[in-house]
């Protein structure tokens, strides 16, 4: 079918089209519920919007609060009790359906029921008013509940995991693991001398040695200062901030449709995995041998930059060969919405990765880690809380609704929908949408500009979705696991409207 031909396909000729797609798609274990059904009751049919956004109330309150700290970034105000399953809610009375989840953290949507219903156990409330000190005085039932929440859903070949409170701080005691453990081979083993501790608490000697870590292009790893140092994508992030010499490769940059263009993207690959050596070898040769690889399965900030399987099997191979370690940060991959629990699960790996760091959709923060990443002394890795028993609870309940719902089912039965939809679109939009991509229900497409971007995301949020971009001229999706087919479907009869009636 033309492009002409294409354009006049009515809203309902492509529902009709999509509905088909998806009925190809169902997984037999999903056979039990409808997904016509929201998986969670109380849901709206759909969008209501009393007002553009932010409404008088959100704006009243933003210029309040920039009487106290910089407001800039403030959307709106939420109304975080009326919000609800895939919907939220503001305090100008406007529900908008939530295609971001709250930057990409929000695993069963709005005031899930069983969420809620933990919440009021004398368990969860005497832990979130005496919030331990995790490393020193965990609660009794701590270790039960890393069995039956983090270690339940581990990667595979990963048998230990650190706790931490958020994306960055997982990375920047990741970071550490990784230098301890490379000084800790190059001394094979000898003990530091009184002179080499001293020296180290101001910065000096063999103990504060000279290493660095290798990252990419268009990365996003975290705002701390050792992760910012790994972190490339808005100079709002790194100005005025003192950063380090690491070394900076480039990561693949695909043209699509990806089938169409196999030979172009495999020469991208292999320019860049060549960049990768000539880098291991140049910081050698400068005193500084890179003692780490981090990155994304699914450069996510940068623009939702993917890399081939084969990619990141390569850099596997590479960062071995140079005795370095592999951290994957699945921070924003993590927790099922690319249609597997881990991303980097689809990449077919010779082995685990050395180091898993995750937040977000997982609601706590951390990192998995293999038997040689292992720390043999007490407060290496340390802070006062560690973590918060109370994301671990959430977490453990996380995991038995996402088994009982078949949520990685439901990820991928919408991810079809989605990835039709948005093909279609892009036919009757072809100067406005371009280069679809994702993997499961963590998706994305490019507008021709920032400027066209920007104003897709406000005239989206104004028409009732709430969506968010990245990178220089992207729109990003990430919704919940519970967004499904009769979600993707609404959101894609919205996204047809608002390109048909703004641009």
């Amino acid at each position: 079918m033309n492009t002409a031909c294409r354009s006049l396909l009515s809203t309902v000729g492509r529902r009709a089209l999509l509905n088909a797609t998806r009925v190809q798609h169902v997984h037999k274990a999903a056979a039990a519920s409808s997904p016509a059904e929201p998986l969670v009751q109380g849901e709206p049919n759909g969008p209501s919007m009393k007002t553009v956004i932010p409404g008088p109330k959100s704006i009243a309150l933003r210029e309040e609060l920039a009487h106290i700290q910089n407001s800039d970034a403030v959307f709106f105000f939420a109304d975080y009790e009326k919000s609800i399953g895939n919907y939220l809610a503001d305090i100008d009375g406007n529900v908008m359906l939530d295609t971001y989840m709250q930057i990409s953290s929000i695993p069963l949507g709005y005031n899930h029921p069983d969420l809620m219903k933990l919440t009021q156990s004398r368990e969860y409330q005497a832990l979130s008013v005496n919030r331990p000190a995790l490393g020193n005085m965990p609660d009794r039932n701590f270790v039960q509940r890393l069995h039956g929440a983090l270690m339940s859903i581990a990667p595979k070949g990963h048998k230990h995991v650190q706790t931490m409170s958020c994306g960055s701080c997982s990375n920047e005691n990741a970071y550490k693991v990784i230098f301890i453990w490379y000084n800790q081979k190059l001394r094979g083993g000898k003990p530091y001398t009184d002179e080499d501790l001293q020296q180290c608490l101001v910065n000096q000697g063999p103990a504060c040695p000279d290493l660095s870590l290798l990252s990419f292009k268009g990365a996003f790893h975290g705002r701390t200062l050792g992760c910012l140092a790994t972190t490339h994508t808005k100079h709002v992030h790194k100005r005025d901030v003192p950063s380090r010499d690491w070394p900076v490769a480039s990561f693949p940059k695909y043209k699509y449709p990806l089938e169409q263009n196999v030979d172009y993207n495999a020469k991208e690959d292999l320019r860049c995995l060549q960049e990768v050596e000539e880098l291991f070898k140049a910081y050698k040769n400068k005193g500084r041998p890179v003692a780490g690889v981090v990155v994304e399965p699914i450069q996510a900030e940068g623009g939702d930059v993917h890399g081939s399987p084969n990619f990141f099997r390569e850099l596997q191979r590479i960062t071995k060969k140079n005795g370095a370690a592999l951290l994957i940060d699945e921070v924003q991959t993590g927790g099922g919405s690319t249609g597997t629990l881990w991303a980097h699960e689809q990449f077919g790996l010779e082995s685990p990765p050395d180091i898993v760091t995750f937040s977000k959709k997982m609601t706590t923060g951390g990192y998995y880690y293999t038997d040689e990443m292992h720390m043999s002394e007490a407060y290496r890795i340390f802070n006062t809380w560690l973590g918060d028993p109370t994301k671990i609870m959430l977490l453990e309940e996380f995991v038995k609704v996402m088994q009982r719902d078949n949520l990685l089912d439901v990820v991928r039965r919408t991810s079809s929908t989605l990835e039709a939809g948005l093909g279609d679109i892009q036919h009757q939009f072809p100067k406005l949408v371009a280069n679809s991509r994702g993997r499961g229900t963590f998706r994305a497409f490019d507008l021709p500009s920032m400027e066209a971007r920007d104003k897709f995301v406000n005239e989206m949020r104004n028409a009732g979705v709430q969506i968010g971009g990245s990178g220089p001229n992207s729109v990003r999706l990430r919704p919940a696991l519970i967004f499904q087919p009769r979600h993707a479907e609404l959101f894609l009869d919205i996204m047809s409207q608002v390109l048909r009636s703004k641009f």
